[in-house]
Parts: structure tokens; C-alpha cells; sequence
């Protein structure tokens, strides 16, 4: 295995040259680059990643922490997250909580500068009183809409805003019976959406009757299934409904055509998040799009920024976002 000695034997440079390129400081005379990446390339010399990060006072990780993986949009943002972790050198440590109090409280606590350099974290039901109850000693990026009076840098995007726009789309159509499938207290998003919602229908001058805000435990198919299966069976069912993720929405579809109704004929129906499955459903999903790479990347050079010692103001990053029309409003 070549080291650093080898390359600057052949490249004629010092040993401390070598260091300099492979480090990517900037001192180094042009030339003498030259010489080294080429002697490097000859010699397939590898650095010792953990050793640098050691000398570096780094260990190389940062942790991801999300509900579930499962959910398509955490899988995709995670993906995201991976790929802008490797532009600073990091890998990522991904935990799943199941959006659970305890598993958050129980990654929250472990967390700490012997096991990562940072933490970008995406909570659903943790409390404030848990961040001061379990300081963590390393720079922290809160995702999502939460109530948490904490000084944590956030990105997100506007989600009642992005709400709204989902339903003066369905609106803009001609709905006028527009239900939600996906409230829940326990998720802060959920609270943001169903704002945003009840916003463009008294905007609009439209009714909200209670018994169209239908529930969702989980984020998943059945779930979504389920609640479009209970709208349909109210005496006068809605005309079109927005879902609060997109899996939620798939559901909703599936429910729809087994009894009966077609989309977006007779019930429209939007998402949010513009998961890659809802380009290739059929009847494709019209949803919410944040920009999930813009998002990954904003968290992770926060993190950066924070652990390369920015002590600037607490930052609050919005996200854009767009309404991706396709068939479940169109078709």
C-alpha cells in the first residue's frame, strides 16, 4: 500500500507537500500540485479518512434521524441528505423513530461529539423540554413545522402556504365539497396543512363541515384508504380531497375506484411531497413538490457551517416549493 512517502518520493516534493494537496489546502504552488496528483494517481494512494478526521477532531459521521424510511419521501430526503454529506466528507448515520416520543428522546440522548460532528433531525412528537433535558453537544438542524421553542437552526418549507396553494388549485377546478385526509395533533405538519386548508376555503367563501377533516394515525396507504372510504359514505361525499403526503393520497385514489368513482371525474385528489411514484400512478398525482434536494443540501451546510464554528444567529431556512399538476385534477 503506498504512502505519503512514496508519493513525494516520485512526485519530488516533501513529504509535508504531499500532506498539504491530499488535505486540499490551498498554499501549494501549482506546479507542485501537478506533480503530486499525478504522482497520487500513479501510486493509488488512499488516505486514512478516520485517521485525518481524528487530527481533525472530527469522527467523519453525521446523524440523520427520521420516522420512517419507509414512507418514500423520508427515503428520498434521506438520499438527499447522503449525497450533500459527501461534498463535506461525511457519512451519515440514519436512525428511524417510527415518529415515536421515546425512540426520539432515545436518539436525541445518544447523540454526542464522540459519535458524530452533527445531527440533522426531523421529529414528530419530541417536546422542548427533551432538548434541554438531553443537550447533545453538537450542532443540531430541526426539519418540518414543529412548536419547538428551541435555538436550532430549521430549514422547511411554508406548508401552510404550500397547503393553500393545493386548494385554491382544487378550487380553481370548479370543487366546492373539498375534504383533508391526514389530521392528527401529534404532527406538527399536520396542524401547518390543515391551517392552509381552512385558510383558501373561508378565503374562497367555501363551507369546512367538520366530518370532511378526516383523520390519519399513519402516513401510509391503508391509512388514506381508509379515511377516503369513510367520505364516501357520508350523505353528501366530497368532490375532491387533499391529502397530507402522498401515500395518504395513493390510498385515497385506490378507495375511490373500488367504489365506484372515478378520479379526477367525479373526486379530485392532490398530495404533497412528489414522491417518485406519483409521476407513474395511474391516474398520476397532482401534489405538493418541495424541492428535497435544495432542502438536503440547506440542512447539511448548516450543520457544516455550525460545526466548523459559526456562531451566528439561530437560522431559519424556507424551501421553495411548486404544485405539480398532473391527471388526479386534469385528467
Amino acid at each position: 500500500m503506498a504512502t505519503l512517502k512514496d508519493v513525494a518520493e516520485l512526485a519530488g516534493v516533501s513529504v509535508k507537500t504531499v500532506s498539504n494537496v491530499v488535505n486540499g489546502y490551498s498554499f501549494v504552488k501549482p506546479e507542485n500540485e501537478r506533480k503530486v496528483r499525478e504522482a497520487l494517481a500513479a501510486t493509488g494512494y488512499k488516505p486514512n479518512v478516520g485517521a485525518r478526521n481524528l487530527r481533525r477532531g472530527r469522527t467523519g459521521f453525521i446523524a440523520l434521524m427520521v420516522p420512517e424510511l419507509s414512507i418514500p419521501y423520508f427515503g428520498e430526503l434521506a438520499g438527499g441528505v447522503i449525497t450533500a454529506a459527501h461534498t463535506h466528507d461525511w457519512s451519515v448515520l440514519i436512525e428511524q423513530t417510527q415518529g415515536l416520543r421515546d425512540p426520539e428522546v432515545s436518539t436525541l440522548a445518544s447523540l454526542g461529539p464522540h459519535m458524530v460532528d452533527g445531527a440533522i433531525i426531523s421529529p414528530e412528537a419530541l417536546h422542548t423540554e427533551d432538548f434541554t433535558q438531553n443537550p447533545t453537544g453538537v450542532p443540531m438542524v430541526l426539519l418540518g413545522e414543529h412548536a419547538l421553542d428551541v435555538p436550532i437552526d430549521h430549514v422547511g418549507i411554508d406548508n401552510v402556504q404550500a397547503a393553500r396553494l393545493a386548494v385554491r388549485h382544487l378550487i380553481s377546478l370548479g370543487r366546492t365539497r373539498i375534504a383533508v385526509i391526514g389530521q392528527n395533533p401529534s404532527r406538527g405538519t399536520a396542524a401547518q396543512r390543515l391551517a392552509g386548508y381552512h385558510s383558501a376555503l373561508t378565503e374562497a367563501g367555501l363551507p369546512c363541515p367538520p366530518e370532511f377533516v378526516a383523520p390519519a394515525t399513519r402516513y401510509h396507504h391503508r391509512d388514506g384508504a381508509e379515511a377516503m372510504a369513510r367520505l364516501l359514505t357520508l350523505p353528501t361525499p366530497p368532490d375532491a380531497v387533499f391529502c397530507f403526503n402522498d401515500m395518504l393520497a395513493h390510498g385515497a385514489v385506490r378507495a375511490a375506484a373500488e367504489r365506484g368513482y372515478h378520479v379526477p371525474q367525479d373526486i379530485a385528489v392532490v398530495g404533497f411531497d412528489n414522491t417518485e411514484h406519483s409521476a407513474y400512478s395511474l391516474p398520476s398525482l397532482t401534489t405538493i413538490a418541495p424541492d428535497k434536494a435544495s432542502l438536503a443540501k440547506a440542512a447539511v451546510d448548516l450543520v457544516h457551517q455550525r460545526a466548523s464554528g459559526d456562531t451566528s444567529p439561530v437560522q431559519d431556512v424556507q424551501i421553495p416549493f411548486t404544485l405539480q399538476v398532473r391527471e388526479s385534477t386534469t385528467g
